[in-house]
């Protein structure tokens, strides 16, 4: 896939919905909390709200935990995920493709995610994507890092990037909101977790049917320039 000058420089990727589909690895996590702290579980489907905010702040939300149990919630997560759950997942159709064609144009891509640092960049050597970025940014364990707009703040510092040529990719509100706190564009990728009038709803700048038409979003933009 050949393309002509980007106008953006850099391209920010969120992981979870975007890159990857991680819905089995993450729900199993989820599941296995529930079960250890006796918590009834509610129907797996219901547990894509996970995907996207802190693990912290869901937990207190959808199963009114205070913070101590919702600290227990998270460490017991993570007993399963970096043993099993990190293993359920695969890349989202077109991910290799579309992260091949920006880099090979130049294009400098970071990954900018609420997920651990450390599992992120596991994931990425899992799916033999580390080449194609030039940093990760993820949370932390200890929770200093963990508001998406935080990460982005960190992504954008790590790369040296200007506001007005970088672009946020992510399929969730929390990457739409986390971008223009930032200052800069979003992509929002109907691949994932989120819906089209979410995408709407929350003032994404542009909306991606698939993750490969970030391309053409990129290519179009670049030719109003």
């Amino acid at each position: 896939m050949q393309l002509s000058a980007f106008p953006f420089s850099t391209i920010l990727f969120d992981l979870d919905g975007t890159l990857s589909n991680s819905f089995e690895g993450i729900s199993g996590g989820i599941l296995y909390a529930l079960e250890r702290l006796n918590i009834p579980a509610p129907p797996r489907d219901s547990l894509k709200s996970f995907v996207g905010p802190p693990l912290f702040d869901e937990f207190k939300r959808r199963f009114a935990m205070d913070d101590d149990m919702a600290r227990e919630a998270v460490r017991l997560y993570r007993e399963y995920y970096p043993q099993k759950g990190i293993y359920e997942q695969r890349p989202i159709e077109g991910a290799e493709e579309l992260l091949k064609t920006l880099s090979g144009q130049g294009i400098t891509l970071c990954l900018a995610t609420s997920k651990p640092q450390e599992y992120a960049e596991k994931i990425l050597k899992i799916f033999g994507f580390e080449n194609y970025f030039r940093g990760v940014v993820g949370a932390t364990f200890d929770g200093s890092i963990s508001a998406k707009a935080d990460v982005i703040a960190l992504a954008l510092r790590k790369t040296n990037a200007l506001l007005e040529s970088s672009l946020m990719v992510g399929d969730r509100f929390y990457d739409v909101e986390g971008a223009h706190a930032c200052g800069v564009r979003c992509a929002g990728v109907l691949c994932g977790f989120g819906s089209r009038a979410e995408m709407e709803s929350c003032g994404a700048d542009f909306i991606a049917e698939k993750l490969l038409d970030i391309v053409y979003i990129v290519a179009a933009d670049n030719a109003q320039k």
